[in-house]
């Protein structure tokens, strides 16, 4: 029997992968982590942000703005 190995979801990710989730620049999510809009935090010496956190911007910036 073999053990089958099932790729789990990340929960939190680096910047250039958040930024790329979200479809926006680097620089633009640097600046929007340091207006606040979008929480972060440290571990180590890697700045990471949760998935569910960049879901939840999505979601209110959809509610804010749309149509």
């Amino acid at each position: 029997m073999t053990q089958q190995h099932q790729a789990t979801a990340p929960i939190a990710v680096g910047v250039e992968d958040a930024a790329r989730l979200i479809g926006i620049t680097r620089s633009k999510l640097y600046e929007m982590l340091a207006e606040g809009k979008i929480r972060s935090f440290k571990l180590g010496r890697r700045r990471l942000i949760q998935v569910q956190e960049l879901e939840f911007f999505i979601q209110r910036h959809a509610n804010e703005n749309g149509r």
